[in-house]
């Protein structure tokens, strides 16, 4: 039986107050590196740490940004909210890292948060999108035509191995290419920063 709905807006609360979390800081802050935010991209997230401070910070903050929303949203399932549901709890993960409140509004592009949330919801869709990843960035070396190809592929992938994420799955793939307008913009002038 499904879980009340009136538990959705405490979940949503908790989403994004977990994806508020910005990895890169907590990780920067104890390996005793400057903010990720004051060079490079000036973006919080695992590309711009890689590119700044190497592999060993950028794996550990892709962990945390992964990893942040996974209580919660396993927890959303654990209550049998609807499929629709758990992709409102997942995309306030997304939504709190993007806009943290505690950091003006200024947060990630969610690319390694939308992989830890459809990990969750959608582990098929999360494979197939961080394999042409992986294969993207090794090839083009650009972090950002990966992740916009990989956000591309991603409702088709759930049309077929998670159909009943389709809608869900499509919210985030427009959030994530939302945050990335200025990326398209440098890559279309070609001073797209590469990895």
């Amino acid at each position: 039986m499904e879980a009340p709905l009136i538990l959705l807006l405490p979940l949503v609360l908790l989403g994004y107050l977990s994806g508020s979390w910005l990895g890169a800081l907590t990780v920067c802050r104890l390996a005793g590196a400057d903010d990720p935010r004051l060079a490079g991209s000036f973006n919080p997230g695992f590309s711009n740490v890689l590119r700044l401070y190497g592999r060993r910070l950028a794996l550990a903050t892709l962990l945390v940004d992964a990893g942040k929303g996974m209580p919660v949203l396993v927890l959303a399932i654990l209550l049998e909210l609807p499929p629709w549901a758990q992709g409102v709890v997942g995309l306030a993960v997304l939504m709190g890292h993007s806009y943290p409140l505690w950091h003006r509004f200024r947060g990630g592009k969610a690319v390694a948060s939308a992989f830890g949330v459809m990990l969750v919801l959608t582990p098929g869709v999360a494979l197939v999108c961080a394999t042409l990843w992986a294969l993207l960035a090794w090839r083009v070396r650009t972090a950002a035509v990966a992740s916009l190809a990989s956000a591309a592929v991603a409702p088709l992938a759930s049309l077929w191995l998670a159909p009943d994420y389709v809608i869900v799955v499509i919210g985030f793939t427009l959030l994530v290419l939302a945050r990335h307008v200025l990326n398209i913009q440098r890559l279309g002038r070609g001073d797209e920063p590469g990895l």
